[in-house]
């Protein structure tokens, strides 16, 4: 039963503690439009997105002015691009591309996610250092924003209704709707009115304030999915921070007792977030999937500027923090001289800790052409600004152009 209180505490969590629900991501499997005529492809893909989400945008407004609570995108997520293209006879996914740019348009989403391909094998991360080279080059007089729209995952979530590592797996229903909640300021307020607490009481704390976040995410995700007439998939619970002044992971973890973000104790400040995010989340809804735990990226948070600006925060200490949170090195700006093969290796690093501890790592890093250390690139809206970040200038092109691939792990045997 909700009482006052509860209603009470929800108003303010919105009003002065950034609540929202970040995203509401209407998956749509494309498989039932593959066709060896690439234009009749494309026909099918934009006539099943218009149909499937045409009142995906006025739904999620209907629920905002409901009950009040801010659903801040809505989005697409659909099956893998490389996987309708495979078939056709010729080879020009960029079609694809125009298709779904379009379909997102008459729609009026603000993402769709999914111009994408599932290449475990037979792929070569030296290829990927190039190209994430090449897009900040051609978007040069952009800021360099065409990396941001490229993230190399490993042990990808096929339910992520995040982007830009957002599609609609080929295991997932034909049309479902996903959620993505975020919540740090308050989590870093709940923190900050016990600033006495123990470290298991922290814990606790926090497991109480993601259980409160996540049934919203639930309320949400079950109105969307009744008015739609499609199933409801997922809740996301991931603490997704934004560039507003209180909503950061990084203040979180400052809030635990840490002077600075990147200081050593951070790595097990993070954990014990990321571990108590997701036990908390797990008792709110059956329905807890994609990522679910806490997001670092630095130019969506304010806290992790400030902690790379004042020298605490490196970008080997965030490599070491994706070991434990829920994605990796994201929306990292680097030098715009940055090798190929530098990239190539930083991608190799973050998949090594994906598939050695069997959890989801990422990389998004943006060189920013023109740019050295110290310097800004100013993305605007979610994306934020990102600060030119050190990088190791010892060479890895030797192990990167050697070919061949790493071994599988061990506990890849493990049937």
């Amino acid at each position: 039963m909700i009482n006052v209180y509860d209603i009470l505490e929800t108003i303010r969590m919105i009003q002065d503690e950034c609540l929202d629900i970040r995203t509401i991501t209407m998956g749509i499997s494309l498989l039932d439009c593959i066709d060896s005529d690439i234009d009749k492809a494309c026909e099918k893909v934009y006539n099943k997105i218009t149909s499937k989400a045409k009142d995906l945008v006025k739904t999620g407004e209907r629920i905002e002015k409901e009950y009040g609570i801010p659903i801040i995108h809505k989005r697409i997520s659909v099956t893998p691009i490389a996987i309708i293209s495979a078939a056709c006879t010729e080879k020009n996914p960029v079609k694809f591309a125009l298709a779904l740019q379009k379909a997102a348009d008459t729609c009026g989403v603000n993402f769709i996610g999914g111009y994408s391909a599932l290449v475990q094998k037979g792929f070569s991360v030296a290829m990927m250092g190039k190209i994430i080279k090449q897009s900040a080059e051609r978007t040069a007089d952009n800021q360099c924003i065409g990396p941001a729209k490229l993230v190399v995952f490993c042990n990808a979530p096929e339910d992520n209704p995040f982007m830009a590592g957002a599609f609609h797996g080929t295991g997932e229903p034909d049309c479902v709707i996903n959620v993505g909640v975020s919540g740090p300021g308050v989590v870093r307020a709940a923190i900050e009115k016990h600033p006495d607490a123990s470290i298991d009481e922290i814990a606790d704390i926090i497991k109480k304030t993601a259980f409160k976040v996540t049934r919203m995410g639930q309320l949400v995700g079950s109105k969307a999915s009744e008015m739609l007439g499609v199933p409801f998939g997922i809740v996301d619970l991931s603490l997704a921070p934004t560039p507003a002044v209180g909503d950061s992971v990084a203040h979180i973890l400052e809030g635990i007792g840490l002077e600075s973000c990147g200081t050593h104790g951070t790595t097990a400040a993070l954990a014990l977030l990321n571990d108590a995010v997701k036990k908390g989340g797990v008792m709110a809804s059956s329905n807890v999937g994609g990522l679910s735990g806490a997001f670092i990226p630095v130019s969506e948070d304010a806290g992790m500027i400030d902690a790379v600006n004042n020298g605490a925060l490196c970008l080997e200490k965030l490599e070491a923090m994706t070991a434990v949170c829920s994605v990796g090195l994201d929306m990292i700006v680097v030098p715009g001289d940055i090798t190929a093969e530098t990239i190539s290796a930083i991608i190799a690093d973050e998949a090594a800790i994906g598939m050695v501890n069997n959890k989801t790592t990422a990389v998004r890093l943006i060189p920013a052409i023109g740019k050295n250390v110290g310097d800004t690139l100013e993305f605007g809206g979610l994306l934020g600004s990102g600060p030119v970040m050190n990088i190791n200038r010892k060479s890895p092109a030797k192990f990167i152009s050697r070919g061949g691939r790493i071994p599988a792990p061990m506990h890849s045997i493990k049937n």
